[in-house]
């Protein structure tokens, strides 16, 4: 798998290098008993650094299988230590046929190869993105995203996946700290084309730990991806709805 931007060796090592950091505030996650809020769903974890081994460790505390992956599972170990029996670590194309639900959070660069590798095997899946795209790190597609959104550059890059946005507005730290905060929660965006997947990514933003606020369609991702109104927003679900203009 390359990055447009990296050569797959560097590509892979940031990756690595981010998922060792991730492995302080993954494990250091307030002890909280948690239970899922519906069936345990398999999530293949895209991309195993600061958001994806974050998010992905307060899905097993949550009582969720999650598979880990990287270029190089081995180097996972001891992040899937940290996490207990229902984490494992695995290939990209593990993780994806693993997954009943799959996660992704890698630099936007990497977007279309990835999309390229994993469209056929996630076809029919939830996709859930929390990607953003850095002119400065992920170069032209950047400029896509600014003039098409980044829903529908997703969603152009897996056809046939289920995409949602979601996970996208905020750094590691502070979905590490204010997971399963007292009320009112931290608001997390969402959006997505598909009404089914948009209702199990709202799920699973419940059982991390977060208040889900869908704002719309995939165009309507628009709305909290960087540089958008939405973005940065660390504030409750109903702050969130008022400050985009939503219903209540």
């Amino acid at each position: 798998m390359s990055n447009d931007m990296l050569p797959p060796a560097r590509f892979s090592r940031r990756i690595l290098l981010a998922a060792g950091a991730s492995l302080t505030a993954a494990s250091a996650l307030r002890p909280f008993a948690t239970v899922a809020q519906n069936a345990p769903l398999k999530i293949g974890v895209i991309g195993s650094g600061h958001i994806g081994s974050t998010i992905g460790g307060l899905w097993v505390k949550a009582g969720h299988p999650v598979m880990f992956s990287s270029r190089h599972p081995e180097e996972l170990k001891d992040l899937v230590a940290g996490l207990g029996a229902l984490a494992e670590a695995g290939s990209v194309d593990q993780a994806v046929a693993f997954g009943d639900v799959a996660f992704i959070a890698v630099p936007y660069g990497a977007v279309p190869q990835i999309g390229r590798d994993t469209s056929q095997a996630l076809a029919g899946k939830v996709l859930i993105d929390a990607d953003n795209a850095v002119a400065s790190r992920d170069g032209a597609i950047a400029e896509e995203v600014e003039r098409d959104g980044i829903g529908a550059t997703t969603q152009k890059y897996f056809p046939g996946v289920r995409v949602v946005r979601a996970f996208n507005t905020m750094s590691y730290t502070i979905f590490a700290r204010e997971a399963h905060r007292a009320d009112p929660r931290l608001a997390i965006p969402i959006a997505g084309d598909d009404t089914a997947a948009v209702e199990t990514t709202a799920g699973l933003v419940r059982d991390a730990g977060f208040d889900p606020v869908v704002v719309g369609k995939l165009a309507d991702a628009r709305r909290f991806q960087r540089g958008g109104p939405g973005y940065g927003q660390s504030v409750s679900a109903a702050e969130l709805r008022q400050k985009l203009s939503l219903a209540p």
